[in-house]
């Protein structure tokens, strides 16, 4: 069985669409596992859920930004920081206008149910017996830190102390990751869209899980950011500054 994990989409049709297509010349998935953040904060929120929902066996959990839209939480700068420090006062109002602009183009098509229902983790017995956990962040969070190279490894061990899994799957960070503390295998995908890694490609995993042993092989596929920064800019995207400047670094 193969299993395609994905992480981070943030409504960026584009990028998703170049890992699909690179899963296809790898000879395509078995079922599809998505670690969320799937809408906000990309130009093309509905129609990543168009194709995501089209996918053969996808599974998918809540990520920070889902909880964002469905909600009304909001990332940091608070209204409170704003007050303390006026110069946070563009960054509070941009990140408002973006989480509002996709509320209401997933509202609008029909999806905001479908993601207010998003669970917060995923758990599979592999055919081998491995234990597997996706979440988005961390065993039993959304947000937060995360779980990263550069973390401290009391500090993750401490995480995964009560999470009951062999392959721990994990996204947010938006950095490809693999690692084996204390007996677990922790694997982040890295990110779709907004990638931290220095090419800024599009980052996947292929999980191959067979009868006696699984595998894990990472991809990372290029796509065309200059076509996402021309959406931003024709549909005015009210998070368009922030977003054309991860781009185009």
């Amino acid at each position: 069985m193969r299993i395609a994990l994905l992480s981070d989409i943030h409504g960026n049709a584009i990028a998703l669409n170049a890992v699909l297509a690179d899963i296809a010349l790898k000879g395509g998935a078995d079922a599809y596992w998505v670690l969320g953040d799937l809408v906000a904060l990309g130009p093309e929120p509905v129609q990543t859920l168009d194709i995501l929902s089209s996918l053969p066996d996808a599974h998918f959990i809540r990520g920070n930004t889902d909880r964002y839209v469905c909600t009304g939480d909001r990332p940091s700068p608070s209204i409170e920081e704003a007050k303390t420090n006026p110069h946070l006062l563009g960054a509070l109002v941009e990140v408002a206008n973006t989480f509002a602009w996709t509320q209401g183009m997933v509202t609008a098509g029909g999806w905001l149910q479908w993601l207010q229902d998003l669970p917060l983790e995923m758990r599979v017995t592999l055919p081998d017996g491995t234990r597997f956990l996706g979440v988005h962040a961390s065993p039993g969070q959304d947000d937060g830190s995360g779980i990263s190279a550069d973390k401290d490894s009391d500090e993750i061990v401490a995480l995964l102390a009560d999470s009951e899994a062999d392959l721990l799957c994990v996204g947010h960070t938006h950095s490809p990751w693999d690692s084996r503390p204390q007996g677990m295998h922790i694997v982040n995908p890295g990110a779709v869209s907004l990638s931290l890694t220095d090419d800024k490609y599009a980052s996947y995993v292929l999980l191959n899980a067979q009868t006696n042993t699984y595998t894990v092989e990472h991809r990372r596929v290029p796509y065309d950011r200059g076509a996402v920064i021309d959406q931003l800019k024709r549909i005015s995207h009210p998070g368009r500054g922030y977003l054309i400047k991860h781009l185009s670094d």
